[in-house]
C-alpha cells in the first residue's frame, strides 16, 4: 500500500515517487518534518519543509480515503452487493470526488420523490421510457410523473451526468450577489445598517467563479452567514442542458419528450443544487487555504521578528484613566518590579526618571495600544536629556514601540497565572510588551496563534486545516532558530522536534534539579527521552559547554565527522571553527559516505563558520511622524513612516501612529513584496471618515 501510496502523491504533488517513498518511510518512523528537513536530506533529495508538509498533507488524504472506503464496502455488505466489478473500481480509485460519485447510488439517504414512485410499482415503466421507443404512455399523469421522478434520480446519480455538469460549472459557473432586504440580528451586537455597511461591495455583485479572489469569497461567505446576502453559483443553463440532452436524449417523440421533462427537473432540483454545493464547498476550501497560506507566512514573519537581546528593560501598557503599567525586566526578561506612570503627571515622569536611572535601563518598551503616542511623546520628553547610570556614564535608552496584538489573551492564560501567581492581569500584560521585545519567538510561543492578530477571516476557515498550519508554522521557525536548552521556557521548548509538553516540563524539571545542562548528550538523562527523541531534537537544542559542537546546528550524529575534519587540518574543532583558511581547505567529497553526502557536509561547513548564529537579524529603532496622532490630522498627499501590520491578498496594512491602520491596496504596492513589521514610507491617497478609512500608496 506504501509503494501504491508514493506513486499517487508523487504524481500529485510533482515529486520524485523514491523521494516520496522515503519521506513516507522517515514520517512513519515518527521523525519530524524539521528533522527530515534538516537532517535527511540525502535519503529525500534535499525536500524542504514545504514539500515534506505536501506529502504528509497528501498522506493523510490517502489515508481518509481508505477509511472512507472501508464504510462504503461495509454498507454493501449490508445490502448484500457482491459485485466485484463494482469493489473492484472502488478499490482502484483514489479520488474522493469520483469515489462519492461511484457510491452514491448505494447510499442511504432520505425518502426520495423516485423511493415513492418505486413503491408503486412504477420502476418498469420508467425503464420503458428510457428507452424511448415508440409506446402508448398511460393517460393517468400521476403515473407518468412518477416515473419521470425515478428518470430523473436515475440522471442525478449517473455519473456521466455529474461530470458533465461539473466540467460545465468549471467552465461556466457565476457567483452571484444580492443584498438581503431584512437580515438576521448580528450577533456581533452592531446595528443591522452598519454591519451590512462592511459588505456594501457585494450588494449586486456578480463574477465567474474561477476568478473570485480568497479575500472576496470569504467575505461573501461571512454576510451569506450573517443573513445579509443571498448567495447563487451558476453555470450556463442552456449549455447545461444541452450537456445532459447528449447522454439522455435517444429520439425525437413522445416518450423522450417525458425523458426531457424528467432531464430537465433532475437538472434543477437535484443535479444543479448538489453540483452547486461541491462548487460552494470546493471554492470555499480554495480561498480557506490561500488565507491560511498568507496567515501562517504572516505568523512566520512576526515569529522571526528580530530580537532586542538580553539587555535591561522597561516596558508600558499606555492608559490614560488608569495611568500607563510599567514594570522593569532584567536581561532575562524576569520581573523585577512594577508600578504606575500617569500620562503628563510631573510626579509620574520624575518617577520614571528614578526607574530608568536606577536600573540602569538599557530600552524602552512601548505598546502600541490606546494612549501610545501620548505615552511615547512623555517617555521622549522624559529622557530627552542624557540620564547619568549608577558607573557615572550617560546614557540614553533605545524607545521601541511593540506590538500588544494577543498580550490580554496571554494575560489572561493559565501559562501567565502560572508564571506570575501573585500579579494581576496588567502586570501580566505589560511583561509580555516587554518580553516580546527582547525575544519576540520566546513571549509569542505562548499565545494561540490566532489571537496574535497576523491573519484575514480566521474564524471564517477551516478551523482544523488551519490550527494545523500554524501549529506546523510554530514548529518551523522554533526549529529553524534553535533553541538554548538551557534558559528556554517550557512553552518554548514544546515546539522542539520530537519534544511536546511532557518532555518540555521534564527538561525543565531536571534542569532545576541538577542545574544546567553541560552537553548535549545528557539530555538523555531526562526521564523518558530515549534515543529517538534525542536524535529528533538534539540538533535543535543549543547550549554552551565543553564542546563548541554543541552550541550549533550540528547534529551529534555528525560531530565524528567534524572531528575527522579537525584532525585532517591539524586542529581541534574550536580552533577549526576559528580559523577560516583551515575550514576553506577541507575537501568535503572525502567525508562521503553511503549515508553522508554533500548536502549535509555543505550544511556542516556553513554551520561551522558561524555555530549559533541567531537568523533574525537586528531590531531598529522607529519613529512616527510628531505631527500627526489621529486620522483628522492626516491629509492626503501626506508622505508618513509607517510600520507594516499585517500583509493579505489584496494588500498590506499599515501602522502610522494613529491607532488606525490603512492599507496599502496591492496595486499600490508599486511592484514591491513587503515583510511583517517592516519599516516604510507611505502616501495618504485617499481618507474615509465615516467609514474609517485609510488608502494609501507605498512611497520610494
Amino acid at each position: 500500500m506504501e509503494n501504491h501510496f508514493s506513486h499517487i502523491i508523487s504524481g500529485a504533488v510533482g515529486i520524485g515517487e523514491r523521494q516520496v517513498a522515503a519521506t513516507l518511510t522517515l514520517l512513519d518512523e515518527g521523525a519530524t518534518i524539521p528533522f527530515i528537513a534538516r537532517y535527511r536530506k540525502e535519503k529525500t533529495g534535499s525536500l524542504d519543509e514545504v514539500q515534506i508538509a505536501d506529502i504528509q498533507a497528501y498522506y493523510s488524504k490517502l489515508q481518509e480515503l481508505s477509511k472512507r472506503k472501508e464504510t462504503i464496502y461495509a454498507r454493501l455488505d449490508e445490502l448484500g452487493n457482491e459485485d466485484k466489478e463494482l469493489r473492484a473500481r472502488i478499490a482502484g480509485c483514489w479520488d474522493a470526488t469520483e469515489l462519492e460519485d461511484i457510491y452514491l447510488p448505494y447510499k442511504p439517504h432520505r425518502k426520495t420523490r423516485a423511493d415513492v414512485a418505486i413503491e408503486k410499482g412504477l420502476l418498469p415503466l420508467a425503464e420503458e421510457i428510457l428507452k424511448q421507443r415508440p409506446m402508448r404512455l398511460p393517460g393517468n399523469e400521476e403515473d407518468l410523473q412518477g416515473a419521470r421522478d425515478i428518470i430523473a434520480q436515475r440522471i442525478a446519480e449517473d455519473e456521466r451526468s455529474r461530470n458533465a455538469i461539473r466540467r460545465e460549472f468549471n467552465y461556466s459557473a457565476v457567483l452571484t450577489t444580492k443584498k438581503k432586504n431584512a437580515p438576521q440580528p448580528s450577533s456581533q451586537g452592531k446595528d443591522e445598517a452598519d454591519q451590512a455597511e462592511n459588505y456594501r461591495n457585494y450588494f449586486d455583485f456578480k463574477c465567474p467563479l474561477k476568478y473570485v479572489k480568497s479575500h472576496q469569497l470569504l467575505a461573501i461567505r461571512r454576510a451569506e452567514a450573517e443573513g445579509f446576502l443571498r448567495v447563487d453559483i451558476s453555470p450556463d443553463t442552456e449549455k447545461a442542458l444541452d450537456k445532459l440532452a447528449r447522454i439522455w436524449l435517444k429520439a425525437n417523440n413522445d416518450v423522450a419528450y417525458q425523458v426531457e421533462l424528467a432531464m430537465e427537473d433532475s437538472y434543477k432540483r437535484l443535479l444543479k443544487p448538489s453540483i452547486e454545493t461541491e462548487f460552494a464547498a470546493m471554492s470555499k476550501e480554495k480561498a480557506d487555504q490561500e488565507a491560511i497560506r498568507v496567515f501562517a507566512e504572516n505568523l512566520r514573519q512576526l515569529l522571526l521578528g528580530a530580537p532586542l537581546g538580553q539587555k535591561r528593560v522597561l516596558a508600558l501598557d499606555p492608559g490614560f484613566r488608569t495611568g500607563c503599567k510599567t514594570v522593569v525586566l532584567n536581561e532575562q526578561g524576569d520581573l523585577i518590579m512594577h508600578d504606575v506612570v500617569y500620562l503628563h503627571n510631573l510626579q509620574s515622569t520624575k518617577r520614571l526618571k528614578e526607574l530608568i536611572n536606577k536600573y540602569n535601563i538599557e530600552a524602552i518598551a512601548i505598546g502600541n495600544g490606546t494612549a501610545s503616542r501620548e505615552c511615547e511623546q512623555m517617555v521622549r520628553m522624559t529622557i530627552s536629556s542624557p540620564q547619568p547610570t549608577p558607573q557615572g556614564k550617560e546614557k540614553i535608552p533605545q524607545i521601541y514601540v511593540v506590538s500588544e496584538a494577543g498580550a490580554s489573551v496571554y494575560s489572561a492564560s493559565k501559562i501567565a497565572r502560572e508564571e506570575f501567581p501573585n500579579e494581576d492581569v496588567t502586570v501580566r500584560g505589560a511583561v509580555s510588551i516587554g518580553r516580546r521585545l527582547i525575544d519576540p519567538l520566546a513571549e509569542l510561543v505562548k499565545i494561540e496563534p490566532k489571537s496574535i492578530g497576523v491573519g484575514q477571516y480566521q474564524h471564517d476557515v477551516d478551523q482544523t486545516e488551519l490550527r494545523q498550519s500554524l501549529q506546523q508554522t510554530v514548529e518551523s521557525v522554533v526549529n529553524y532558530v534553535g533553541v538554548d536548552v538551557n534558559t528556554a521556557s517550557k512553552h518554548l521548548l514544546t515546539y522542539i522536534s520530537g519534544l511536546g509538553p511532557t518532555l518540555a516540563q521534564s527538561i525543565v524539571d531536571y534542569r532545576s534539579q541538577n542545574g544546567a545542562f553541560k552537553s548535549r548528550k545528557e539530555l538523555l538523562k531526562v526521564p523518558k527521552l530515549g534515543n529517538k527523541t534525542y536524535e529528533q531534537a538534539a540538533g535543535f537544542l543549543r547550549l554552551k559547554g565543553d564542546n563548541p559542537l554543541d552550541n550549533s546546528a550540528v547534529h551529534p550524529e555528525s560531530y565524528a565527522i567534524v572531528e575527522k575534519m579537525a584532525k585532517d587540518q591539524g586542529c581541534s574543532v574550536a580552533e577549526l571553527i576559528a580559523n577560516e583558511e583551515k575550514r576553506k581547505q577541507i575537501d568535503l567529497q572525502k567525508y562521503v559516505t553511503a549515508e553522508v553526502g554533500m548536502p549535509t557536509l555543505t550544511d556542516i561547513v556553513k554551520e561551522l563558520a558561524q555555530p549559533g548564529r541567531d537568523p533574525r537579524g537586528e531590531t531598529e529603532e522607529f519613529h512616527f511622524e510628531e505631527s500627526v496622532h489621529t486620522i483628522d490630522d492626516l491629509q492626503t498627499g501626506m508622505v508618513l513612516p509607517g510600520i507594516v501590520t499585517n500583509i493579505s491578498a489584496f494588500g498590506a496594512f499599515v501602522d502610522m501612529g494613529i491607532h488606525k491602520d490603512g492599507l496599502i491596496h496591492v496595486s499600490r504596492l508599486r511592484g514591491r513584496t513587503l515583510k511583517l513589521h517592516q519599516h516604510i514610507r507611505v502616501q495618504v491617497e485617499e481618507i474615509d471618515l465615516t467609514r474609517q478609512r485609510i488608502s494609501l500608496a507605498l512611497h520610494d
